[in-house]
């Protein structure tokens, strides 16, 4: 027994009393130390990560660029996109004002007035910045990629954290990455760490069976860790800050990836070298494409990321600048930026409004920028991949999360010092989700203006002197005109995507313009039928954060949609029946009024087979099979992704033979693994008791031999026997059945 009144064996007491180093090793040491080891870690090397405040903040703190010129935005292409986008929506509104202003406008049309204001503003901003980044990729199609050569002189730490994955998946991905890198020679400038918040005990000993299984394969041509997470504080982001506060002052930048991210070795080296030259690059982020997508949903957003996206990141990185953004993952950091300055704060109160912020990345990014670190976005950079939901239910799955995390934002957008297009990046998250709620708004407000026209007795008289009567007439010619331009803003940097997309010859050869065309139909016609379903999904999860309700923290699904009947079902019954009533209330005034509002009626009422088609593996592979929503990199898979793909089998057979806990606990050789990769146990205060640990602790004491004990316990109480020493010491002194 030990100090702590732990009991364990030879192997465990070492583990538990050595202690991390207190100073940040030399490199050599490093290598000489780890390359080999069977721990899940390199030795601590603890620095502070300060949280920071939203209230307070002084700006003289705020670090001096080392290269002003270079670090500081332009201002002619801010006023440029957002001038433009002020003009065009102004006269937008100006014209729908005079549309509805004919007979003096009733309140029912001063809402319609307010509600298309807002609409209209959303879709003016993504317009003009298409344009811009139309000039920007078209300007670069015939620019010379540059290949700088020579060792990499500073040190990246790649993060790979991860919550009940595929751990097949994870590991043919890193070490994809790794043996890239290796044969660039440039493997001994990365060190990759698995950060597992794994909370499914056999999920975590897959992960620890296919780490063996990597540092087998991979031998000295990588150096690779492994850390499981007792508790999931904060999530993602506290997943991350752990890491900073323990090991991330071994390295000058670190590289944050996903669980479905992949990222060309060329331009893992890229972005190293982009941010080791510049002094004051806090964080690049580059612009992952989506790959990999089986079903209807996944192929559809894999399609219009590669043919629209390049101008919408362009066009952002266009006038953000410096001031660019951060969504989480396939971006490096300067581990100095992020320790000094991106420690989140929780925000007051309770979930789903307060305690820690659900989308870290916005924020952390705007504290960098605070803080006078540039963040830039770099859109020139191919060769960044990631995965999408594979259904609707799993995009709303996400989508909730998101959404509370970006509501979140209102508390944030105050802050003190912080930048203001770090501002509007917030203001576009929140945006992004309001905007459904806006537009289901505007479509109900619209239909009210008919119904009240049909129904009710317009009052000509509204005041007791009035001389002419008041009319609530709209100047249906003028309308018409709005529609046509509110469409053409709509669709137009859909098109203006597809045109760039067809300049680019290597990508028109791999998919061919035919294939292409049909596809740009295809694609807009089945985003309009799932268009009404997310605005219901997004108005629901709005709706169901302002009651109070958590989203929690699900694990996203990667590969199969599929969804039996009866849930899809249940899950979109709600959608149908406002869809018939929509389409009611629309009738009662007139058929035009149907026609007019049938892609909104349309989509709601055929939810359930729309989710159900478009979720289903099946009818993706027919999709597939006929040439639809085809990208350059389903033609041509890039190298990595193949790479991925080949060594994957490796991975799914080493985790289909990991040990049970029960024979992990009768088994010295795989407890004696196991163990070294177990993380350290914080102090804990006396009187706090885990009641998780603690029911654990009982039902061993409980059962008669190892099996039954396993039997006795639920999936959360094997896993905290799995990550605590003591506990698994208390069932391997437990007989064999």
């Amino acid at each position: 027994m030990d100090g702590d009144g732990v009991i364990a064996f030879p192997a465990e007491r070492a583990l538990l009393a050595s202690e991390p180093d207190s100073a940040a090793d030399h490199l050599p040491e490093l290598r000489a130390s780890t390359v080999h080891s069977d721990r899940g870690m390199p030795p601590e090397t603890p620095a502070d990560m300060p949280r920071q405040s939203l209230w307070r903040f002084r700006r003289r703190s705020r670090r001096a660029f080392v290269d002003p010129a270079r670090s500081r935005s332009s201002a002619m292409r801010r006023v440029a996109v957002l001038g433009s986008a002020f003009a065009l929506a102004a006269f937008a509104v100006f014209e729908m004002e005079q549309v509805l202003e004919v007979g003096g406008l009733t309140p029912i049309e001063i809402a319609v007035l307010v509600l298309f204001t807002l609409n209209f503003g959303w879709i003016a901003m993504a317009f003009v910045s298409a344009i811009a980044g139309y000039g920007t990729v078209i300007g670069r199609l015939r620019r010379a990629k540059r290949t700088p050569a020579g060792p990499l002189a500073c040190r990246t730490a790649c993060l790979m954290p991860t919550y009940n994955e595929d751990p097949a998946r994870v590991f043919a991905a890193i070490e994809a990455m790794a043996l890239g890198l290796y044969e660039l020679g440039q493997g001994p400038a990365f060190d990759w760490f698995i950060l597992a918040d794994t909370t499914d005990p056999d999920i975590a000993l897959a992960e620890e069976a296919a780490l063996v299984a990597a540092r087998a394969r991979l031998g000295d041509k990588a150096r690779l860790f492994y850390r499981r997470r007792r508790r999931n504080v904060a999530r993602k982001s506290g997943n991350v800050a752990d890491f900073c506060t323990r090991w991330a002052s071994r390295y000058d930048f670190m590289l944050v990836l996903d669980a479905d991210s992949l990222i060309a070795p060329e331009t893992i080296i890229e972005l190293a070298r982009r941010i080791e030259e510049d002094p004051d690059a806090g964080l690049i982020q580059t612009i992952p494409a989506l790959v990999n997508g089986t079903t209807i949903i996944a192929r559809l957003q894999q399609f219009a990321g590669r043919v629209y996206g390049p101008i919408v990141g362009s066009g952002l990185s266009f006038w953000t600048g410096s001031e660019g953004n951060y969504w989480g993952h396939n971006a490096i950091i300067r581990t100095e930026a992020f320790l000094s300055a991106a420690g989140l704060p929780d925000l007051p109160g309770r979930p789903p409004f307060g305690g820690h912020i659900l989308s870290h990345d916005f924020v952390e990014a705007a504290l960098i920028r605070r803080a006078g670190w540039t963040v830039r976005i770099a859109d020139d950079l191919a060769g960044s991949y990631e995965e999408s939901p594979p259904s609707i239910i799993d995009l709303a799955v996400r989508d909730r999360r998101w959404c509370q995390g970006n509501l979140q934002h209102l508390f944030v957008l105050p802050a003190r010092g912080l930048h203001w297009v770090s501002r509007i990046h917030l203001l576009t998250g929140i945006g992004s989700y309001l905007a459904s709620p806006l537009w289901l708004m505007l479509i109900l407000a619209g239909l009210s203006l008919s119904l009240q026209a049909h129904f009710i007795r317009p009052e000509y008289f509204t005041e007791e002197f009035q001389l002419f009567p008041t009319w609530p007439v709209i100047d249906a010619e003028l309308a018409l005109r709005l529609f046509a331009l509110t469409l053409a803003v709509l669709f137009a940097p859909k098109l203006i995507g597809l045109i760039a997309f067809l300049r680019d010859g290597d990508a028109r050869r791999k998919v061919g313009i035919v294939p292409t065309l049909v596809s740009f139909v295809f694609e807009i016609v089945i985003s309009a039928l799932i268009a009404p379903i997310m605005m219901l999904v997004h108005t629901g999860a709005i709706f169901s954060i302002l009651i109070g309700r958590d989203s929690g923290w699900k694990p996203q699904r990667r590969d199969d949609g599929g969804v039996p009947f009866s849930a899809l079902f249940v899950r979109h019954r709600w959608h149908m029946l406002i869809g018939l009533a929509l389409l009611f209330a629309a009738s009662l005034d007139s058929w035009v009024l149907v026609a007019w509002l049938s892609p909104a009626i349309l989509g709601m009422l055929l939810a359930v087979p729309v989710s159900g088609f478009t979720g289903s593996t099946r009818v993706g592979r027919f999709i597939r099979r006929l040439g639809l929503l085809r990208t350059p990199e389903e033609a041509d898979p890039p190298a990595i992704v193949r790479a991925a793909a080949a060594i994957r089998p490796a991975y799914e057979r080493a985790t289909a033979a990991r040990a049970s806990l029960a024979a992990l606990a009768e088994d010295d050789a795989a407890r004696t693994r196991h163990l070294a990769l177990v993380d350290r146990i914080p102090e804990r205060p006396r009187g706090h008791i885990d009641p998780i640990e603690a029911m654990a602790a009982a039902k061993i004491d409980e059962a008669d031999n190892v099996e039954e004990a396993v039997s006795f316990m639920t999936s959360s109480e094997r896993s905290m026997v799995l990550a605590t020493p003591a506990l698994l010491a208390r069932l391997v002194a437990l007989p064999a059945a």
